[in-house]
């Protein structure tokens, strides 16, 4: 006889037979120490064999005093300042030997934090002995190049290990390094050259990674003042045959900055430049000290236009703006503490009008080359409609989210834009103030009252938007709070450029580019119509840049693609310029061949309104404020 399954029972069985396996998290606890505002007992030492710039490799002994037997956690810094993310090269530190009292010590690394090695420290150990190596890149696709013929860049956080559970600036150190024969070198940090060998003075580990050095085969150095040093390398001698009266634009560099900013955050200030074809490019700040690497011509093609010119400025106003005034969530008490950059708005957006403004002051770059990059800035954010979903401040986490990795659609994701339209903020600031106070105060104001104190102090004075609110408020009473979370929290379709125009300038857009967008053409190897077809093209045709709702992006462009041919005929950037002026007024669109991968496609872009390039246009009165801006202090 057939027994039959009740229809409930049976969908029970199914579903219990049926059900996915359900796993529980492992539980995770932390066992890497935190740091603590106490002194490490002892000092480490730290010697590095720089010597083999033909591989890149970094020879690094060093020795870390035990306090106790037992688990004992060893860091690599992670989290860089002036990086403003988790940018330590940890896939690079090779060949890992831990020894105690001649025996190895057996490391394992941290399963959540890659930086962190754990070890157990036998008994009766005093002092650990640490053998390893920094493989540098040799390849600009591993990362930037720090070791060339004729030069190299050492940074101390790549080629160290400290202990966890300090504050860096609580742990001693005293580092000696050895150099290339012959060559010369220059950090932030005092040294003793003693034969090949230079001995630097015994610091805290904090002081120590902000001191990087420069060291070179070909050096030049320059008085600029009592305090400031420009120290240059080059790949070339001939490269270091500087002019007086550009050594003298240095000059009024700081005299400039000094008469904006009032107090000094240094008791001495070393410029580390590179000029290099070689090392690859940088732009560091540091307190008594920065990074810059810019590409040959420094010095030799100063009249072919602005150039690497606004590096310098930018970092050395740094020193007031970032290293001794810095926002209270991006200080940390090590380089493991995650950042948190919200404020880079101020850090990076302000110094990067100050730079601008001090080249024009000091003469380093002209105020009309001046003007004409305020204008590039000005149309590049005009023409970025990411900035009708995502709001400014959203940008101050792009250090971390994307690490500086190329993007595809810049124009809608948006990039580091604390840092142009962040000047673009601030320059409204300054004409807001000038207009309420009849023009008896400026921004000038806030830079002598927020960075120009205690002088020769080189610590870290921390501050968060409500002092910035507050001390606008002791310049000129207004409702700033209002005005700086509208344009960082809100969204346009437009960049914010009430500070031009209140301040004597409107954007305009002409069918000729400015001396200075030429020079930057030039020096990025590059054709920028992103005013007109909405493309930058790279060499051979190659598309580096496609504007989101541009002409160019309505026809299926985009930086996969390659320019084969304009109109029939092989493609230049003269024929593709050329069709753009024929098309002007027509109702005719501009063909090309298109290249993408292995394939071939014709394109037709509707686009018939000539070019386009922008440059700012004086109006109202002859002296307006950005004029005044722009002027050196007297």
């Amino acid at each position: 006889m057939r027994h039959l399954v009740p229809l409930a029972a049976l969908l029970l069985t199914t579903s219990a037979a049926a059900q996915n396996s359900v796993p529980q998290p492992v539980p995770f606890e932390s066992r890497i120490p935190a740091a603590r505002d106490v002194d490490f007992p002892g000092a480490m030492t730290l010697k590095v064999d720089a010597t083999d710039v033909q591989q890149g490799i970094f020879r690094v002994n060093q020795t870390i005093p035990v306090i106790a037997p037992g688990p004992m956690v060893l860091l690599s810094p992670s989290w860089l300042p002036g990086v403003h993310a988790p940018a330590g090269q940890i896939e690079k530190l090779t060949g890992l030997k831990i020894r105690a009292s001649g025996a190895l010590v057996p490391w394992k690394r941290d399963t959540v934090d890659m930086w962190a090695f754990h070890i157990d420290v036998p008994k009766g150990v005093r002092q650990l002995d640490i053998e390893f190596q920094f493989t540098s890149p040799t390849d600009p696709d591993q990362g930037r190049i720090v070791a060339a013929p004729n030069m190299l860049n050492l940074q101390w956080n790549h080629v160290s290990l400290y202990p966890a559970g300090y504050f860096t600036r609580r742990i001693p150190v005293q580092a000696t390094a050895t150099y290339p024969e012959g060559w010369t070198a220059v950090a932030g940090l005092a040294a003793k050259k003693r034969g090949g060998d230079y001995v630097y003075e015994t610091t805290n580990y904090e002081t120590l990674v902000d001191s990087p050095a420069f060291a070179g085969r070909y050096y030049r150095e320059w008085k600029l003042s009592d305090r400031v040093d420009l120290n240059v390398f080059a790949d070339e001698p001939e490269e270091l045959e500087a002019k007086p009266e550009q050594i003298d634009a240095h000059r009024r560099l700081i005299e400039q900055a000094v008469k904006l900013f009032g107090a000094q955050h240094y008791d001495k200030y070393e410029f580390l430049l590179a000029i290099t074809d070689e090392m690859g490019g940088i732009g560091l700040e540091h307190h008594r000290s920065s990074e810059n690497a810019v590409k040959s011509g420094y010095f030799l093609k100063w009249s072919d236009g602005p150039g690497s010119r606004n590096l310098l400025p930018h970092e050395l106003t740094h020193s007031w703006n970032g290293k001794f005034r810095r926002g209270d969530d991006a200080w940390t008490p090590d380089f493991r503490t995650p950042m948190r950059d919200s404020l880079l708005w101020v850090y990076e957006g302000q110094t990067q009008l100050w730079g601008y403004v001090l080249q024009a002051r000091a003469g380093i770059v002209s105020k009309q080359d001046t003007l004409d990059m305020l204008a590039s800035i000005a149309a590049g954010l005009d023409n970025r409609p990411a900035r009708t979903w995502r709001a400014l401040i959203d940008t101050t986490n792009d250090p971390i989210m994307t690490r500086r990795r190329p993007k595809g659609w810049v124009s809608w994701q948006r990039s580091e834009d604390y840092y142009n339209e962040g000047l673009l903020v601030w320059l409204e600031v300054d004409a807001v103030l000038r207009r309420q106070s009849g023009g008896k105060k400026s921004l000038d104001d806030f830079a002598s009252t927020f960075f120009g104190m205690r002088d020769g102090d080189w610590g870290v004075l921390t501050y968060d938007f409500d002092q910035v609110v507050r001390t606008l408020n002791e310049i000129h009473p207004y409702d700033w709070a209002s005005l700086l979370k509208t344009r960082l929290e809100g969204l346009s379709d437009r960049a914010p450029l009430a500070g031009l125009e209140a301040n004597g300038y409107r954007l305009v857009y002409t069918d000729e580019p400015t001396a200075s967008f030429k020079s930057a053409q030039k020096s990025r190897n590059q054709t920028d119509l992103s005013y007109s077809l909405g493309l930058v093209i790279g060499k051979s045709g190659a598309i580096n840049a496609v504007t989101w709702d541009s002409p160019a992006f309505e026809a299926g462009l985009d930086v996969s693609d390659t320019l084969v041919a304009v109109d029939g005929r092989e493609y230049s950037d003269d024929r593709l310029i050329a069709a753009i002026k024929a098309a002007k007024g027509t109702k005719t669109p501009i063909r090309l061949l298109v290249k993408g991968g292995t394939r071939f496609r014709d394109i037709f872009i509707d686009y018939q309104g000539g070019l386009r390039y922008p440059r700012l246009e004086k109006f109202g009165m002859e002296d307006a404020g950005l004029d005044r801006l722009l002027a050196p202090r007297l």
